[in-house]
């Protein structure tokens, strides 16, 4: 009667064991999904997302899968459900494209995690990234108003509300305030010919750097401006493979790195529902690579002032 006993005993606590090395089924990553409005081949936006798609595959060995050109409820309805039938249970909308359906559909899929970029969110199996753009867009003005020789840049923005034109603006006068800052709006994240009108109305009126804030037509702009012998301060991504001697630096958003931060969240079952911001306190945004006009002193000045702003999260004040 003994024998049976030491059994079931040991198979009793074989079992515990295997259950405390699981996760529960709503977290730990099992498969992944990212929906792109446009494509993974823009070379900024869709591209970065791609990246950190990647990263999670290579960090938790999972299966991932993407889809391209989902802007419609009926396209990203039916792209979920065959991600769901797939296994995914953690799935990226890679844009503000995606707040609305999310929120509508996480209901119905209560063993999935949805997440998107810069919207409000109401389930709690739904989240929305934020990056923080005040402050890249400061420390990218300060360099357009250390190397303007017109004292004369430009601000491509898409939108009103994006915080990195404030920002931007902010740091230009900081640095210099006898800078005249030149702000235009294209309304629309991918317009690149309103943008290069516009960017050409700046050329005009004597503009000698512009921040083409748009993740659509921030490449476009900048090789419009390499034609004039102009300079830029690139966005999102490095971009100073398209001219070192054109682009002084970039604000970065380390889209593949946050993408691996929320999936090491998810997996530990700690991935907060609701909004969530990130900044360089998260190694998340930076600057990129400088351009070997700038010169080296401003450099490591500009370096000490976001290693205290990362320590304080206050921003330099005259």
């Amino acid at each position: 009667m003994k024998k049976p006993f030491r059994w079931i005993t040991l198979l009793f606590l074989l079992t515990i064991l295997v259950s405390c090395g699981q996760t529960d089924a709503t977290t730990g990553v099992k498969k992944v999904g990212l929906l792109v409005p446009d494509t993974i081949d823009d070379q900024v936006w869709g591209t970065e997302g791609y990246k950190g798609l990647l990263q999670i595959k290579s960090k938790f060995q999972v299966d991932v899968f993407y889809k391209e050109g989902i802007t419609t409820e009926t396209a990203t309805r039916t792209a979920v459900n065959e991600f769901v039938d797939n296994g995914v249970n953690l799935i990226f909308g890679h844009g503000s494209e995606y707040a609305e359906i999310f929120n509508e559909i996480a209901g119905n899929y209560p063993n999935v995690h949805f997440i998107f970029f810069n919207g409000d969110t109401r389930k709690e199996n739904v989240t929305s990234l934020n990056f923080e753009g005040h402050a890249m867009g400061f420390f990218g003005g300060m360099v357009a108003g250390k190397m303007t020789n017109n004292n004369n840049v430009g601000i491509i923005a898409a939108y009103e509300w994006q915080p990195e034109i404030n920002g931007f603006y902010e740091g230009v006068l900081f640095q210099n305030d006898e800078v005249n800052v030149d702000i235009g709006y294209v309304q629309n994240w991918d317009d690149d010919e309103k943008a290069i009108a516009i960017a050409e109305r700046m050329i005009a009126d004597g503009v000698d750097i512009i921040y083409p804030a748009g993740d659509g037509y921030n490449v476009p702009v900048i090789e419009r401006i390499k034609e004039e012998g102009l300079y830029a301060i690139g966005y999102v991504s490095d971009q100073s493979d398209l001219g070192k001697e054109t682009v002084y630096t970039s604000t970065v958003q380390h889209i593949d790195q946050l993408y691996l931060l929320v999936a090491n969240k998810f997996n530990e079952g700690e991935l907060a529902s609701g909004t969530l911001y990130f900044d360089f306190q998260d190694d998340v945004i930076s600057m990129g690579t400088f351009s070997p006009k700038v010169d080296k002193k401003f450099i490591e000045e500009l370096t000490g002032y976001i290693e205290e702003y990362k320590k304080t999260g206050d921003l330099p004040s005259k």
